[in-house]
């Protein structure tokens, strides 16, 4: 199935048949990935009142409660109520959902004991284009990101100056295979997470963030059509499910 897509008077092409999905799910194990000190997340059938939610125990349907974290359990996609005082939810701020988007491979530089993306390596890997969105894939890139327990390990982050440097040049979607665009330790500062959004001096309420996605190997460096799946929860943010498609 192929679409044409008209972006800033360029015409672009796409198979709509041929996804790639860069999310993590959530699933119903301990191998899941988790950040944040977070359990992993649980589903159990309802089981109330003579009602059993399991159809291998008995039951006509699966009707399960699930108990997970947004931010710690998996892909997901936040706005700028991850750090406001307002209440701003990741269904208002998100309402386009499409978006020219670039791909880049980046080893982190070790700085001390710091695992970072400095605004150097990005100037060298990244040049500005027409797209609103770019995807961070971190190096070594490995299976393991897929059920990594990343709490207590100080993963990869990025210089706020580095932030800065994408949002000046028209990004409004950062995407990262890391749990945080931030030091996981930082005394609450959460310098480029500020930086993204300008809040609270110039508060960019349309940007987004999305963390612990996973870009595989085939996909290659370049340019793609970026779809941005998210379910409407009036929270800070929500699981999500970004969709790569090849430019033909």
């Amino acid at each position: 199935m192929i679409a044409t897509i008209t972006h800033q008077d360029k015409n672009y092409k796409i198979d709509l048949s041929k996804p790639l999905d860069i999310s993590l799910p959530l699933i119903n194990a301990p191998k899941n990935v988790t950040a944040w000190y977070v359990k992993p997340p649980t589903f159990t059938p309802v089981m109330e009142n003579g009602f059993v939610g399991d159809v291998n125990l008995g039951g006509a349907v699966n009707f399960r409660n699930i108990f997970f974290n947004p931010h710690g359990n998996g892909t997901h996609t936040e706005c700028v109520g991850h750090i406001s005082k307002e209440n701003y939810t990741i269904n208002q701020c998100l309402t386009t959902f499409f978006f020219l988007a670039d791909v880049i491979s980046v080893l982190p530089e070790k700085i001390e004991n710091d695992s970072v993306i400095t605004l150097k390596q990005v100037k060298q890997l990244w040049q500005p284009t027409d797209t609103e969105a770019i995807i961070i894939r971190t190096l070594p890139n490995d299976e393991a990101k897929k059920t990594m327990q990343y709490s207590n390990t100080n993963p990869t982050y990025i210089e706020e100056d580095a932030v800065r440097f994408l949002t000046k040049n028209g990004i409004n979607h950062l995407l990262i295979d890391s749990p945080s665009i931030d030091r996981e330790e930082d005394g609450g500062e959460l310098k480029a997470h500020h930086a993204f959004w300008e809040y609270p001096q110039n508060t960019q309420a349309h940007r987004t963030i999305s963390e612990l996605i996973f870009v595989a190997n085939s996909i290659l460096d370049g340019k793609y059509l970026l779809n941005i799946q998210i379910a409407s929860f009036e929270n800070d943010a929500s699981p999500s499910k970004p969709i790569l498609y090849q430019l033909l």
